[in-house]
C-alpha cells in the first residue's frame, strides 16, 4: 500500500468521525458491532439517534443477509453506546483496512471498549444451536491484516501485543452477568475464515484439529484494529449450528439467521445487564 492511499484512508476516518461527532448526542464510550440475525439488540438503546451507513461519509455498504446497515447512538444502562446494526466482510470485496473503518472512527471519537457479536458455526460437538460462546482467543485465517501497510502512530504501535486480545476483566464481568441471569455461557476459541463459501466436512475437521470451537467470517479484523487502538475487547458468538464432520448436514444461511434470532433475546438481556454495570 502506498503512503498516499493510506493518507486518504486516514482522511476518510476523520471525516466520518466528524459527521458522527456533529450529529450524535454524545461521543460513545462503548462500540457494539452486531452480526447476522442480531440487529434487534439495538432496540435496547434508549434516547437513540440513528442514521444509515449510507449517510455517513465514506462508510462501506453492507451486503450481507440480515445486516440493516444502521448506526444507533444512545444509552444502555450506564453506558453511552454506538450500536452498529451490520458489519462489513472480507468476502464482500473489502480489504480488512476498509472493513475496520468503523472501529477507527469510534476510537477517534473516544470509545474505549469494543463488543463484537456474530453468529457462528459450532466446532465443539458439546455445543448446541442457540448457545452463546464468549471468545477467549482467536485464530485468523483471513489472508489480510488491517494493520498491513503504513502505521499511523496516533492510532497505535506498530506491533500490538495480542496475547490478551479479549480482555480478561471484561470476560470475568460478563461471566458473572450470565451466572446471575441463569444463562449457560460457553467459552472457546473463535476461527475467522474468508468465506463466503461455508466449510466442507474436511475443513470443519481441520478447524477442530487446530483448536477452534466456533467459526465464522467476521469479528477478528475488528478485534485486531480495536486492540491496536487501545480498546478493551469482548467477543460473543451465538452458535447457529453444530456440524459433526463425520455426519455432516448441509448448512443454509437461512438456518443460521433463524437460529441466531432465537438466541437474540438472551444475548440482548446479557448485554443490557453487562452495559448496565458501566463503568466497569
Amino acid at each position: 500500500m502506498d503512503t498516499s492511499h493510506f493518507e486518504s484512508y486516514v482522511r476518510r476516518v476523520e471525516e466520518a468521525a466528524s459527521f458522527i461527532g456533529q450529529n450524535a448526542p454524545f461521543h460513545p464510550d462503548v462500540m457494539v458491532m452486531l452480526g447476522t440475525g442480531l440487529g434487534g439488540v439495538a432496540e435496547a438503546v434508549e434516547d437513540g439517534w440513528s442514521c444509515s451507513y449510507a449517510d455517513i461519509p465514506y462508510f462501506p455498504v453492507s451486503t450481507a443477509p440480515d445486516h440493516l446497515g444502521r448506526l444507533v447512538v444512545g444509552r444502555v444502562g450506564g453506558a453511552r453506546v454506538a450500536v452498529f446494526q451490520g458489519r462489513f466482510h472480507y468476502y464482500e470485496g473489502y480489504s480488512t483496512l476498509e472493513l475496520t473503518l468503523p472501529v477507527r472512527v469510534m476510537a477517534s471519537l473516544g470509545a474505549r471498549t469494543f463488543v463484537g457479536c456474530n453468529a457462528a458455526g459450532g466446532l465443539d460437538l458439546s455445543f448446541s444451536s442457540g448457545d452463546i460462546m464468549m471468545v477467549r482467543d482467536h485464530i485468523n485465517l483471513i489472508p489480510d491484516n488491517p494493520l498491513r501497510g503504513p502505521n499511523f502512530d496516533q492510532w497505535g504501535e506498530r506491533f500490538p501485543d495480542m496475547s490478551r486480545a479479549y480482555t480478561p476483566r471484561l470476560r470475568h464481568i460478563f461471566r458473572e452477568v450470565a451466572e446471575e441471569a441463569g444463562v449457560e455461557l460457553r467459552e472457546g476459541v473463535f476461527v475467522c475464515v474468508p468465506g463466503p463459501s461455508l466449510e466442507t466436512p474436511a475443513e470443519t475437521r481441520f478447524l477442530r484439529l487446530m483448536g477452534g470451537d466456533a467459526v465464522a467470517m467476521s469479528m477478528v479484523p475488528d478485534v485486531i484494529a480495536a486492540v491496536h487502538s487501545g480498546m478493551e475487547v469482548l467477543g460473543l458468538s451465538i452458535i447457529a449450528n453444530v456440524n459433526d464432520p463425520d455426519d455432516f448436514k448441509p448448512i443454509l444461511i437461512e438456518d443460521v439467521i433463524e437460529q441466531a434470532g432465537k438466541a437474540e433475546a438472551r444475548l440482548q438481556r446479557l448485554l443490557v445487564d453487562f452495559l448496565g454495570r458501566y463503568p466497569w
